[in-house]
């Protein structure tokens, strides 16, 4: 059997998983190296991992012929550009959200991915999530009619560290966070967001808005087709970790997510204590091991990636009129202008 050889940029919480997955879970996957700029973290990984290669740099890694793609887990602000040097040495891309921070660095990007000829998936894993897809096929197949609002929420649940604000690597909340929830608007809805008005607040940190960021935010949506839709971000709820989506249509509605689990309930004309999620990884564990699953069999079977480029850029183009409302404090459309590439 043919396997993928793999290479994981930036093995932090986030990459680690990943280089996990493909090690010991996703049997068409070779974990051939990993790589990040803190050259003992990737040794360490290695070693426990038991790969024979580790590396302080993307630019090494990718000279290994036996590398057929690389899933990038870096911080946001360097998605774009390792994107562009793993296009340039032929290599496909499994790249962590956002695409960029910023829309002329996604643009770039993905200019490089079509010269090289290479496939780009972006990590938007609830895409995989069982409860998402349920929900999805359910819309799909006209079971709620013609969805008419869209409600999402995203509450981590510990306090970030200042130090993550402070490095300056990390996008802001709506780029690290509301992001999946932008993904969410476009996919379940079946539409194009048209216009956002971002409310935001950082009253019980103030020390967060120095650095550029929220603490909380409310989006609301205006869609192309008529629909409206609302999305809360909150980056320290404390209590769990909680994330809830419901999309209400002409003939009922769907709600994925509780705070115990993330199951699908249906509601139509038809008619005691749990353990509360407390982490991204634990509750979407499912849905990205099947994520990397996907993207080695679409490799293996030059299939196109099922959450593309395109998509990681509209959800990006979400992301940036949400920054530009919160900076403005006015509603700010998503424009061709601002679309062109």
């Amino acid at each position: 059997m043919r396997k993928l050889g793999v290479g994981v940029l930036g093995v932090g919480e986030m990459g680690k998983r990943h280089a996990e997955n493909l090690r010991r879970r996703v049997p068409e996957a070779r974990l051939i190296a990993v790589a990040d700029v803190a050259a003992q973290r990737a040794k360490q990984v290695a070693e426990e991992l038991e790969i024979e290669h580790a590396f302080a740099s993307l630019e090494e890694m990718v000279q290994r012929k036996d590398i057929d793609a690389v899933l990038i887990a870096t911080p946001d602000k360097f998605h774009a550009q390792s994107i562009r040097v793993a296009a340039a040495a032929g290599k496909d891309i499994l790249c962590e959200k956002p695409l960029a921070l910023l829309l002329e660095d996604a643009h770039a990007a993905l200019r490089e991915v079509s010269r090289a000829g290479v496939r780009l998936q972006v990590g938007f894993m609830r895409h995989y999530d069982p409860a998402y897809v349920a929900a999805m096929k359910r819309i799909e197949a006209g079971e709620i009619g013609t969805p008419v609002i869209f409600k999402s929420l995203g509450r981590d649940k510990d306090e970030p560290p200042m130090a993550a604000y402070e490095s300056g690597v990390n996008g802001m909340l709506f780029y690290a966070n509301t992001i999946h929830d932008f993904d969410l608007a476009r996919w379940l809805m079946r539409d194009e967001v048209s216009e956002v008005h971002a409310y935001t607040t950082s009253a019980i940190r103030p020390e967060v808005a120095k650095h550029g960021d929220v603490v909380a935010g409310v989006v609301n949506l205006k869609y192309e087709h008529g629909a409206i839709g609302n999305i809360e971000s909150y980056a320290q709820a404390v209590y769990a970790y909680d994330v809830r989506t419901e999309i209400v249509g002409s003939k009922g509605s769907i709600f994925v997510g509780t705070l115990q689990k993330t199951p699908v309930t249906f509601l139509s004309t038809h008619g005691g204590q749990s353990v509360l999620a407390d982490h991204f990884l634990s509750q979407f564990a499912d849905a990205y091991l099947a994520e990397v699953r996907d993207f080695v069999h679409a490799m293996l079977t030059d299939r196109a990636p099922l959450v593309t480029g395109e998509d990681g850029l509209r959800a990006l183009e979400i992301a940036v009129a949400a920054e530009n409302s919160h900076l403005h404090g006015r509603p700010y459309k998503i424009s061709q202008e601002n679309a062109a590439r």
